[in-house]
């Protein structure tokens, strides 16, 4: 079988791979951008792999005139820049040793030892600089058919790097077909070894936790993570129920991984995730006004159009409606809409966290008016409620 190479940068990459032809070192394609070749999906990484070693490929790049960034070189990992663009080579590899966080490897030069170490199948396709696949581990027919399976023995895998439960997840719920269901004994592999994510890293669970709330349909994985007790175990206070609901509500907007991680719930997220200030600023506001404010209005007024409506969703999935196109329109409104009162008009009445308190009473009467009442009006009514 032959891929399209079309949307894996073939001509500008043209001239490293005649480059490791040349100096007699085989350089593939591999892994995520070729499954997403077969499986026509969007490619976003191009990962490559070779038969040379880092200092044979460093003497490559020289030659060609192209400067290289020791990304993971004690891995076998080198960047070849092309411009703003950075392209990841790594030599063949086999495991010699883990502690289920970092891989001990020697280099080598088979496809196919190099293909053993890798986590699922469907990873471990190869395809060389004009598209012909290589596929040494039956990989081609479990992603064309979106059937997601441990390369060998689940469980060892595992034992390799524990963070390849999570990606388990992951990959499923990105490339998986739901209707087959989830492969039952990488999930009983999973759940038996899920006390490894114990020594996993906050920030590496964080970041997979994202990758996952990012795929276009997430619910069926959170769902089975949710079974096994890993999504607990890795987000306590956390559950999955309502994703199907706000999968339905989503329709064709695109995927929002906070908004979806702000309707699991859990707690300290901060400390669980590593998540960015910014992040958890956004997950507390979603749920927040999710939980609090009735108007749509209220919600773009607060949050924006595109933050507003992610909690105007979660508001009808705790509900159990259905949003309109006119809430959607009052998002908008909402959004675009300044509060006839500022903070200077109250200094007379209130000073310190007074005024700012005041000011939030007055805006939440306003959008309680549907943004009809004026100024003197909102003003005179909390005259009113201080007497």
């Amino acid at each position: 079988m032959r891929i399209n190479t079309g949307t894996l940068d073939q001509k500008i990459l043209a001239p490293i791979f005649m480059g490791f032809a040349r100096a007699g070192f085989r350089l593939l394609y591999v892994g995520g951008c070729v499954r997403n070749a077969v499986m026509v999906a969007d490619t976003t990484d191009i990962d490559l792999a070779t038969d040379a070693t880092p200092l044979q490929m460093r003497k490559i790049a020289e030659g060609l005139g192209i400067r290289v960034i020791p990304t993971g070189e004690e891995h076998g990992t080198l960047t070849f820049q092309l411009g703003k663009t950075g392209y990841e080579i790594t030599t063949f590899r086999q495991d010699v040793g883990s502690d289920g966080r970092h891989a001990i490897v020697s280099f080598g030069t088979s496809v196919e030892v190099d293909a053993a170490r890798r986590d699922f199948t469907m990873n471990a396709l190869y395809a060389d600089s004009m598209g012909n696949l290589i596929d040494p581990l039956s990989g081609l027919e479990d992603a064309k058919t979106q059937r997601l399976k441990f390369i060998g023995i689940a469980s060892s895998r595992i034992l390799e790097d524990y963070l390849r439960i999570l990606r388990f997840f992951r990959f499923w719920a990105w490339y998986g077909d739901p209707k087959q269901g989830i492969d039952s004994d990488g999930l009983a592999a999973c759940a038996e070894l899920q006390s490894g994510l114990d020594g996993i890293s906050k920030e590496r669970i964080g970041a997979e936790l994202l990758k996952l709330l990012a795929a276009p349909h997430p619910a069926p994985a959170l769902a089975a993570m949710e079974a096994t007790g890993i999504l607990m175990r890795i987000m306590p206070g956390a559950t999955a129920r309502g994703m199907a609901l706000l999968d339905d509500l989503e329709h064709n907007a695109p995927p929002d991984a906070l908004r979806r991680l702000a309707l699991l719930g859990g707690k300290n997220l901060q400390q669980q995730l590593r998540l960015s200030n910014a992040m958890v600023k956004n997950v507390q506001q979603l749920r927040y006004h999710g939980k609090n404010t009735d108007l749509a209005l209220g919600h773009g007024f607060a949050l924006g159009s595109d933050h507003g409506w992610s909690s105007w969703l979660l508001r009808c999935v705790w509900l159990e409606k259905a949003p309109t196109p006119e809430d959607w329109s009052a998002i908008k409104a909402g959004a675009q809409a300044k509060c006839p009162v500022r903070a200077e008009d109250l200094k007379d009445l209130f000073k310190g966290p007074a005024l700012g308190a005041a000011l939030k009473q007055v805006q939440a009467a306003w959008i309680n008016s549907h943004m009809l009442l004026g100024r003197v009006e909102l003003i005179a009514e909390l005259r009113l409620q201080q007497k």
